[in-house]
């Protein structure tokens, strides 16, 4: 009877690639990660050569190779894949476009810092000539850097009782750096927070808001001061009466 060759009938894993084992069709041989299969009975042929391999599987990066550390970020660079390690702590990943690798860096923000201080001790007064310091309303703030500026939020409460004849508010602020005093604020024209009840014996009150941009030039303490007075007649003016907060909010930004 005729004997027929039928040949392999399944693929057989041979293991690692040996150059110098003899291999013949559908033998599977693994280098470099990849699987191949002879297609020409070889000899001392390496796996890279087309005539007697073809690839089957080829292998990927080994990611567990790759990443080594917690907090490292897989990515792709130009090549291939790449490592990101894990940047400083408070840090964001930052994207460098199309064609860039990804990075990590600090978010840019022109807003430095916020402070905020709020006080409802109640300073009154009837002198339309002489100020009154409210010396807990006083606020103190060391900026971060001397080329930063300052948005200065001062909201008192205040209140005016009229008297049937004309109550004003007039503030004065005052910085103090070092120990040197300037005005950053100061009400000279008495009208800004006026008020005229021709009823008499009533009272107005709620918060009125002040803004200044300020640009201090220094790392050293400021210390902000608050004074008053009822520059209009001497009818009672008050900040933070029946314990209503009175408060600063300060802005440090960069230009």
């Amino acid at each position: 009877m005729a004997t027929i060759d039928l040949g392999k009938i399944k693929l057989v894993n041979r293991g690692a690639y040996n150059n110098s084992a003899a291999y013949t069709v559908d033998d599977l041989v693994q280098s470099g990660g990849s699987t191949y299969i002879c297609i020409q009975n070889s000899t001392g042929n390496a796996v890279t050569n087309a005539s007697y391999w073809s690839v089957l599987a080829a292998g990927g990066t080994d990611v567990g190779t790759t990443l080594t550390t917690q907090g490292d970020i897989l990515y792709r660079d130009g090549s291939g894949l790449a490592k990101l390690a894990a940047g400083t702590s408070g840090q964001a990943l930052i994207s460098g476009g199309s064609g860039a690798n990804p990075s990590w860096g600090n978010v840019a923000s022109k807003i430095v810092n916020v402070a905020y201080y709020q006080n409802n001790t109640e300073y009154a007064t009837t002198n339309n000539s002489a100020y009154l310091t409210a010396t807990n309303h006083a606020i103190s703030y060391t900026p971060s850097s001397a080329s930063n500026k300052l948005l200065v939020n001062w909201i008192p409460h205040v209140r005016w009782t009229s008297g049937a004849s004309d109550c004003a508010f007039a503030p004065k602020i005052t910085v103090t750096i070092g120990g040197s005093a300037s005005t950053l604020y100061e009400d000279t024209t008495s009208v800004n927070a006026y008020w005229y009840d021709s009823s008499g014996g009533n009272r107005l009150q709620f918060p009125i808001n002040h803004v200044f941009d300020y640009s201090p030039n220094t790392t050293s303490a400021i210390s902000f001061t608050v004074e008053f007075k009822n520059p209009h007649s001497s009818r009672e003016v008050k900040i933070s009466d029946g314990a209503n907060y009175s408060k600063w909010v300060i802005w440090e930004y960069t230009t």
